[in-house]
């Protein structure tokens, strides 16, 4: 008898979840409804392993839904079974295949169910983290939250203010005697009643003395400025948007306490994953990529090799091969976590300028491949993403090396970036601007371009039939 048992859970938020429990050969033995209680729960343990020897593993197979799969994974995973969490794009995929026209949740449960059939090598068991890994994911992903929101927070009191202020002083980074200015005197009339010395007085206290009468005189001159152009127009509520601003000012203040609070914890539970801070001792890594990318990564030990870490990223580029025809230059498959990418991104830009190693992969992708600066330093982090694998795995530090693979300090490092490894101004200003377009790659003789071109015809010849072939007149 077939003792396999492969149990799809279609997750509801909230609603029941819908369970369907096949054998080995796809048949399917039962289907349930289920909550998330021990209780209901362990009746469909019971009902997936009726007829069962002792010892069977179970493999359950469910979606990322929310917060729905982890009180399933708890409890299967507690209990010796196999948890699988697909993702819905390799569900969805399947479920129009084997179904196209009809979706429901027992069609969805009976796709999950089956993905270990077809699929058996894409999926890998579900490991759940250890209390202090899952401590700093939880902290990682708050204060990245928190980050986004006061950033949203800064954009929105910035637009009140320019649509308030036309000639608005807020220019750069919004700091704390801004805030403290809009937070009161937001309304142009207010801040012009208030007066210079007033303002003066509010602005040298907010910002510990490093502001003053210069800000307030610029505060000052775009309020009349704003007064003399409305001119008192209706349509310009000069209080109410004065007021929101206020409001604006008061939730960004809430947002960084709360965030000052959860950086602090995040350290604390960095410490306890990553005790010799081997994260941080990579180039571009600072105080927030080092947590960041440790929680994204989890346990080193569950990636073989550091090029499946780089597929884990998503910063690899999609592959389209068929016949003889494999086309270059396809887009990031962009699979995996956007914070993880984001991270990786942030921190190569940084490394490119103080590791020798990356700023050649980045001079190379700039000026011989024709790449913009994203894309080239897109390849430097998928690079960057290598080397941290390799960092978490040994559990050796990084050590800054020269091309030939010598160590080297710092100020040796930049150097040799300075001398050998910068791109030149005119690559730089030719790769961004849009008008004057890409440098081509290099070809070599007898290789194909775009499939289009005989094996023993070069690019030149290519060119050289072009020019003689009579141009095709428009009408």
């Amino acid at each position: 008898m077939n003792h396999r048992r492969l149990v799809g859970i279609d997750l509801g938020i909230a609603s029941a979840h819908t369970v369907r429990v096949l054998d080995g050969e796809g048949t399917t033995l039962a289907k349930r409804k289920a909550w998330p209680t021990l209780e209901s729960l362990g009746e469909i343990e019971a009902a997936a392993l009726d007829g069962c020897p002792p010892g069977t593993r179970l493999e359950v197979v469910m979606e990322p839904t929310g917060p729905a799969w982890m009180p399933i994974a708890v409890f299967f995973t507690t209990r010796g079974h196999v948890v699988h969490r697909v993702s819905s794009a390799k569900a969805h995929d399947l479920r129009r295949f084997l179904s196209r026209h009809t979706k429901t949740n027992g069609i969805d449960a009976d796709t999950l169910a089956r993905l270990p059939l077809f699929d058996p090598a894409g999926l890998q068991p579900l490991v759940l983290p250890t209390a202090e890994r899952a401590a700093l994911d939880r902290r990682v992903r708050v204060t990245d939250r928190l980050t986004e929101q006061g950033a949203v927070h800064k954009r929105r009191i910035k637009d009140l203010t320019r649509q308030l202020m036309p000639m608005t002083p807020l220019t750069g980074d919004l700091g704390v005697a801004d805030l403290a200015v809009l937070e009161r005197y937001a309304d142009p009339n207010a801040l012009v009643r208030a007066g210079e010395k007033r303002l003066t007085t509010l602005i040298a206290k907010s910002s510990n003395g490093q502001q003053g009468t210069d800000r307030a005189r610029q505060w000052i001159d775009a309020a009349g400025a704003s007064i003399e152009l409305y001119a008192g127009h209706p349509a310009v509520a000069f209080a109410d948007l004065a007021a929101e601003i206020a409001t604006e000012v008061r939730l960004l203040r809430a947002v960084q306490t709360e965030l000052t609070a959860h950086a602090a914890e995040r350290e604390s539970c960095y410490r306890w994953v990553d005790p010799a801070q081997l994260a941080r001792s990579l180039p571009g890594v600072a105080d927030v990529s080092g947590p960041a990318l440790v929680a994204a990564m989890g346990d080193p030990t569950r990636f073989a090799r550091g090029k499946q870490f780089r597929s884990f990223t998503g910063l690899v580029p999609k592959a389209s091969e068929t016949g003889d025809t494999d086309r270059k230059g396809q887009p990031m498959s962009k699979a995996g976590s956007s914070l993880l990418r984001t991270t990786l991104v942030r921190a190569a830009d940084n490394a490119r300028r103080t590791d020798p190693q990356l700023a050649r992969i980045y001079y190379i992708q700039m000026v011989e491949r024709g790449k913009d600066h994203l894309g080239a330093v897109c390849v430097v982090a998928a690079n960057l993403a290598e080397r941290f694998w390799a960092v978490m795995h040994r559990g050796m530090p990084y050590v800054i090396c020269d091309t030939d693979g010598r160590p080297v300090d710092p100020d040796e490092a930049k150097a040799i970036i300075a001398a050998h490894w910068t791109v030149p101004a005119d690559v730089r200003a030719r790769r961004r601007s849009k008008k004057a377009g890409k440098a081509p790659q290099t070809v070599r003789t007898g290789q194909r371009l775009r499939g289009d071109l005989p094996r023993h015809q070069s690019i030149d010849q290519h060119d050289t039939h072009r020019q003689h072939q009579p141009q095709r007149r428009t009408a």
